[in-house]
C-alpha cells in the first residue's frame, strides 16, 4: 500500500516503514506527526483519489533538524570590481512513516 501525501506544499509518495527527508517541521525527535492531506492511495491495485480518500498517514520524527548541501549564489560584473557571494543551507526533517490508515 502506498499513498501520495502533501507535506509543507510538496507531494511525496510514501509507504509504511519508509524513511524520508521533508521540509522542516515543528517538533522534536521522537514526536509523532499526522498528515491528513492525502491525495491518492493504492490498496492492492484499487486507487482512490480526491474526496474518496479517507486515509491518514502517521509518522515519527527521527531527526528534527538536518541541513542540506550548501547552495552558492555568486554574482559578478566583469571589469567593474563587483562580486557578491551568498550561500544557504536548506533545513530538513527526517521522518519515518509508521502507518497509512
Amino acid at each position: 500500500m502506498f499513498a501520495v501525501v502533501k507535506i509543507a506544499g510538496q507531494q511525496f509518495k510514501v509507504q509504511a516503514g519508509q524513511s524520508l527527508y521533508v521540509p522542516h517541521l515543528q517538533g522534536k525527535s521522537g514526536d509523532k506527526v499526522e498528515f491528513s492531506d492525502v491525495l491518492l492511495t493504492d490498496d492492492n491495485g484499487t486507487l482512490s483519489t480526491g474526496s474518496d480518500v479517507k486515509a491518514k498517514v502517521t509518522a515519527e520524527i527521527l531527526a528534527d533538524l538536518v541541513q542540506g548541501d550548501k547552495v552558492i549564489a555568486f554574482k559578478m560584473k566583469r571589469r567593474k570590481g563587483y562580486r557578491k557571494k551568498k550561500g544557504h543551507r536548506t533545513h530538513y526533517t527526517q521522518i519515518k512513516i509508521e502507518s497509512i490508515a
